[in-house]
């Protein structure tokens, strides 16, 4: 731990102390490539409010962030990241998202910190600084070492992010009996759930059981009779833990479908990626405890409160990472001789933003989560 301590920077908990002489005769400048205009326009306008927050928070007249429309759209992405670039800027926080990526490696001469948590970027110029699937299995995979889960099983949609997930599993390293992709559509859905949780064998089993006591000679067998009919099933299943893969209301069906077929999370581990705290999670108690790897709440929720007052609405969850990327811009600067160029993100190194702690490697930026329980009413930090 002690060593961990020693290379954290502490970032924008600390930039208001950095005397704004050093960068007297340096601008800092820093693009910022966000939908302005057409259907995500909302988001775009919320990452621009978190980083005039975050430039009021460094309180250094030295920086300034220059934002320009891509409109969710890999071709005015590049022409505007061309203006960018002819305006001598050579940092930009975006795109939004990953589609909008596809173009920029022509700017080698940029860094993109891109909101993106997709883990297929291969762009060297792009790094990816979205809550990848990775970080989320890293801390889930010491979730499951602490609490010595010997059998784990994925669940995970048929769905765009599902190479996303056999990627962070690979990545990761955790240890799991089998990955099972499921379909969404619900009827379906509670049909594979079945299959896999034996559900018609253990049904089977409790009724060959009943069947069994009611032509016995046991001398208990009618209060050992009325005690299995309270059940659905009997019988185990080859699993402690199970990780879904999913969120919203198709999270929500697959624990549904999981309680139909007698496994419940009283028994087993359900565990799911991060839910950015969805409160609709607090309601579904027989679904609960479930776990979750996710961003400091405390720090998430002080950060909402104040972007609450100063604008009257609530942040997005993207405008919470940008707020924490203009930080890192400013003080890797100033680490790097008040210097922008690409060398600021070559060096390994772990950071602490309102995030969490992060690091940047490989292109991308892995952040080290905290882990909660839905328990309660309440989101119950883990560690």
């Amino acid at each position: 731990m002690n060593k961990i301590i020693k290379i954290i920077l502490f970032l924008v908990f600390t930039f208001s102390i950095v005397p704004e002489s050093l960068l007297a005769n340096n601008k800092i400048k820093i693009g910022l490539l966000v939908p302005l205009t057409g259907k995500n326009a909302e988001i775009g306008q919320s990452i621009i409010k978190s980083a005039r927050l975050a430039i009021n928070t460094i309180s250094n007249a030295s920086i300034e962030i220059i934002p320009k429309d891509t409109q969710s759209d890999p071709n005015i992405t590049l022409r505007a990241a061309r203006e960018l670039a002819n305006s001598e800027i050579k940092i930009i926080i975006g795109p939004v998202f990953n589609e909008s990526l596809i173009y920029l490696d022509e700017l080698n001469e940029l860094t993109f910190l891109s909101l993106t948590n997709k883990n297929d970027n291969f762009s060297k110029n792009v790094i990816n600084a979205g809550i990848n699937a990775t970080s989320q299995l890293n801390a889930i995979k010491k979730f499951i070492d602490l609490n010595e889960i010997k059998k784990t099983i994925f669940l995970t949609p048929d769905v765009s992010f599902r190479n996303e997930i056999e990627k962070a599993i690979s990545n990761s390293k955790i240890k799991i009996l089998e990955n099972y992709i499921y379909n969404t559509d619900p009827t379906k859905l509670t049909q594979q759930i079945e299959k896999i949780t034996r559900y018609d064998v253990r049904k089977q089993n409790l009724e060959d059981e009943i069947n069994r006591l009611e032509k016995s000679e046991q001398k208990n067998k009618e209060r050992l009779i009325e005690r299995l009919k309270k059940k659905d099933t009997l019988g185990s299943v080859n699993f402690d833990s199970v990780v879904i893969s999913d969120f919203d209301e198709s999270l929500k069906s697959v624990t549904t479908s999981l309680l139909y077929t007698d496994i419940s999370p009283k028994e087993k581990y359900f565990i799911t990626l991060n839910q950015w705290f969805d409160e609709s999670l607090l309601k579904e108690t027989s679904s609960q405890p479930l776990y979750f790897p996710s961003i400091n709440k405390d720090n998430y929720d002080e950060f909402s409160n104040e972007y609450f007052e100063k604008y009257n609405q609530y942040p997005n969850q993207l405008s919470f990472l940008s707020y924490d990327l203009v930080g890192l811009v400013y003080y890797l600067t100033l680490q790097n001789n008040s210097v922008i160029n690409e060398k600021m993100f070559m060096k390994k190194n772990l950071f602490k933003g309102k995030v969490g702690i992060f690091e940047i490697k490989n292109n991308k930026i892995n952040h080290i989560l905290n882990f909660y329980k839905v328990e309660d009413g309440q989101f119950k930090k883990i560690f």
